[in-house]
């Protein structure tokens, strides 16, 4: 399906590239995936991006040579490629996963040119999702504290799961994150962390007492026994078969612990971190230090959590201004 020939401007208004096949043959198919395969080799091996983001472009990639497969499309136009993102939108994606749809889809086009498969990028006209600014959903910090004593006696692992909340939500970190830390990573007498985030960056995060304390007592409890059930390099946080304690999982026994709590269950890992942030500032943390202790690239993705509490906003304006 990657065998494309342009069709002459004099034919069309719009930059139009017509497929040879009629219909996606098996051996096409295949071809299709050797592509994808070797692009994802590309940007893993070449482009060293992060393991996640490899993951998603193959998985957006995937999703779109589907949709062109099960449609049988003749030419690949900007007609096209809007139906495409008009059946994203269907299928009820956010903004932002509409957004990364696009942005790899450009990507992969791009590699195809290099490749010398094509000639002109179509995608790069396509305007790229409007995105409006969400105010994340956050927990107060009563429900913070119900959350991280949902582990109780009796629950396999209790003390790992503790460490692994209090984790979550002392440093900010993404679940990826956390399962990625390695018992080099942890100074716990000095009080803080190395993590490593996108584009494997690494940063340092402080730890509260509280957090180590609970990490401490899963190292001396806990750990040991797991570790004796596989050999497991050096991962912080292991699962019951003494393996590193995948994202995925993290994910399960945060909703098994929401669930036990009775508060919103679209609570998830990543609500922990957009608490950690909101609490950081409202108790008047200053931004550039939660977005160095976040990872954020910008500081215009930390300044999101400005708009979750307002009630800073209102004690500077009440401290500073003439009529407060």
């Amino acid at each position: 399906m990657w065998d494309f020939i342009p069709i002459p401007e004099s034919r069309s208004i719009m930059p139009t590239i017509r497929l040879k096949p009629s219909r996606p043959k098996p051996q096409q198919r295949s071809r299709d995936r050797t592509w994808l395969n070797a692009f994802v080799a590309y940007a893993a091996g070449e482009c060293h991006l992060a393991e996640n983001t490899v993951a998603a472009y193959r998985r957006d990639l995937t999703r779109f040579v589907e949709w062109l497969a099960d449609r049988s499309v003749q030419e690949l136009s900007i007609r096209e490629l809007a139906d495409y993102m008009g059946w994203l939108y269907e299928q009820k994606l956010a903004p932002a996963s509409i957004a990364r749809h696009i942005v790899s889809l450009k990507v992969f086009f791009r590699y195809l040119q290099l490749e010398g498969v094509l000639e002109d990028n179509l995608v790069e006209l396509l305007g790229s999702q409007k995105l409006w600014q969400r105010v994340p959903k956050v927990l107060s910090q009563q429900q913070v504290e119900q959350l991280l004593k949902a582990p109780r006696r009796g629950d396999l692992c209790r003390r790992r799961d503790r460490a692994m909340l209090e984790l979550l939500y002392a440093t900010g970190c993404r679940a990826s994150e956390l399962s990625n830390l390695r018992l080099r990573d942890m100074h716990l007498d000095e009080g803080f962390c190395v993590c490593r985030g996108k584009g494997d960056k690494e940063r340092i995060v402080p730890l509260g007492a509280i957090a180590a304390e609970a990490v401490r007592s899963y190292m001396r409890h806990e750990r040991k026994e797991l570790s004796a059930v596989c050999s497991a390099d050096d991962w912080l946080l292991l699962s019951y078969r003494g393996r590193r304690l995948r994202r995925e999982r993290i994910w399960e026994l945060v909703k098994r612990y929401v669930r036990r709590i009775g508060i919103p269950s679209e609570v998830s890992p990543h609500t922990l971190r957009h608490s950690f942030a909101t609490h950081m500032i409202a108790g008047g943390a200053d931004m550039r230090q939660v977005q160095e202790m976040l990872g954020h690239a910008s500081i215009a993705t930390t300044q999101i959590y400005t708009h979750v509490d307002t009630s800073r906003l209102k004690a500077v304006h009440r401290k500073f201004h003439p009529r407060g």
